[in-house]
């Protein structure tokens, strides 16, 4: 299954946007900004010129000093402030254009505009922004003066009829910060209610994802599992429905091999006992010996291949079991079996599994152990919230490229047909299937001091 979104990449995901948002608004602002201020000096230049366009030259001069201050530079000169009659960019360049055609009743025959960066300092003190006596509109009257005065600039120079030039400046509207620090709790605040509604969404919508996720591998462990509970919303309820038809189907068709398996094995026993008792007839024939060596091995792998079967098909609950006592026992039903040295009773190693499949599992691998290893050194331990049960040999090992084949159903490396020493090859196969089945895991490695080590590792129980 795919990996569920987790809060952390949440908050990646919901940073990265607000980030992205922050950077459009400012953008925006920093647009509207543009057409203000291109509104502002197409506004003053026009009560201007309708204020001199009828003047003298004198009187225009007169006019402008007495409307000149240092943030709105105001005069009237022979040659215009802006010297290029190429403006700096297409948006300057339609608005020289808008400002002749609207002021061309005024007698305006040119327009000219420019930026210029602020050649001007803040001269508003500190300290008589931070005085506690000033007003708060009266502080942000200050700061915004200020702010006003270290702004770029536009300046524009116009021509009347008669030659003369009126020159003005326009600051531009400072870009205030997005974020500051009056703005940031609340910023804060939706961030927070963003990412929390985020996380909500995105685990609502991933829900069945997850609960597929938890049924699949329930199903991997045991295909006997309950069903899951059809419950919830429409696309819960529609997965929970999916993966219980799909466990199934996938269980008749497991059940109906497992029974097929177990008919045939059992269907076998009938014709086999009759060969037997016909063979008792053959006293002292040459053959005897012979059919009745091969008869023992059909015997044999029909009555493995009957407890394959029953181990899948038998329904037996799970209980807690002492783990302990269970190795204790299994290892006194082998004479060349022992517990290492180190190896100290626990009563305490309970484990959840079915007994008779639990006791199996332990028989097959101690078996495997005596049979292939001579002797097999038993040890068990607790790590963490696992119980590890230790089996090391003193055989020969099994070449690291075959340490997983031995698990295939009917896997056997010892090549001989004889059943004494060759087995069948289900021993370890039933073996790892109860252990899944209990949550657990069987693996298998070539111990540094010789010999093959098996490990069973089980889940604690709570």
């Amino acid at each position: 299954m795919g990996a569920v979104v987790q809060p952390v990449e949440i908050n990646h995901i919901v940073g990265g946007g607000a980030v992205a948002t922050l950077y459009i608004v400012a953008r925006d602002r920093a647009a509207a900004n543009d057409v203000v201020d291109l509104y502002r000096l197409n506004d003053r230049a026009y009560s201007l010129v309708q204020l001199m366009h009828d003047a003298t030259p004198e009187e225009r001069k007169t006019t402008a000093s007495g409307l000149f201050n240092a943030t709105y530079a105001l005069t009237v000169s022979d040659s215009p402030a802006v010297t290029s009659s190429i403006a700096g960019d297409d948006q300057l360049a339609e608005l020289e254009d808008i400002l002749v055609g609207r002021l061309s009743k005024f007698g305006i025959t040119d327009a000219r505009v420019r930026r210029d960066p602020a050649t001007q300092e803040a001269d508003v003190p500190d300290g008589q922004v931070m005085n506690k006596d000033v007003g708060q509109v009266e502080r942000d009257l200050l700061v915004l003066a200020a702010d006003f005065a270290q702004s770029d600039k536009l300046t524009a120079s116009l021509r009347f009829s008669d030659g003369q030039w009126l020159n003005f400046t326009e600051p531009i509207t400072p870009a205030g910060p997005i974020l500051s620090w009056d703005s940031l709790p609340l910023y804060s605040l939706i961030a927070g209610l963003i990412i929390v509604m985020s996380i909500w969404s995105l685990r609502r919508l991933t829900a069945p994802y997850r609960m597929m996720e938890t049924a699949v591998n329930r199903i991997g462990k045991d295909l006997k599992s309950p069903p899951i509970a059809e419950t919830g919303s429409r696309e819960i309820r529609a997965a929970a429905k999916a993966v219980n038809a799909m466990q199934m189907r996938l269980r008749d068709y497991v059940e109906d091999r497992e029974h097929l398996a177990a008919a045939l094995a059992h269907d076998l026993r009938t014709p086999l006992t009759r060969m037997r008792l016909r063979l008792e007839l053959l006293r002292k024939s040459p053959a005897r010996e012979a059919l009745a060596h091969d008869l023992a091995d059909i015997e044999s792998i029909a009555s493995s291949v009957i407890d394959f079967a029953k181990f899948e098909v038998t329904e037996e609950k799970a209980e807690r079991i002492d783990f302990w006592s269970l190795v204790e026992a299994v290892a006194d039903m082998f004479e060349d079996a022992s517990f290492d040295e180190d190896a100290t009773p626990s009563r305490g190693l309970v484990c959840i599994a079915r007994p008779v499949a639990l006791r199996r599992c332990i028989t097959n691998l101690v078996q495997n152990a005596v049979t292939y290893g001579k002797k097999a050194h038993i040890g068990v331990q607790r790590s963490g919230d696992t119980i590890t049960l230790s089996i090391r040999d003193e055989g020969p090992g099994i070449p690291q490229a075959k340490l997983d084949q031995v698990f295939g159903s009917f896997v056997r490396l010892e090549q001989s047909r004889n059943r004494e020493t060759g087995g069948l090859g289900l021993g370890l196969t039933i073996a790892r299937n109860i252990a899944r089945g209990a949550g657990g895991e069987i693996s298998l490695s070539n111990h540094p001091g010789g010999g093959l080590l098996t490990e069973l590792r089980l889940p604690l129980a709570a």
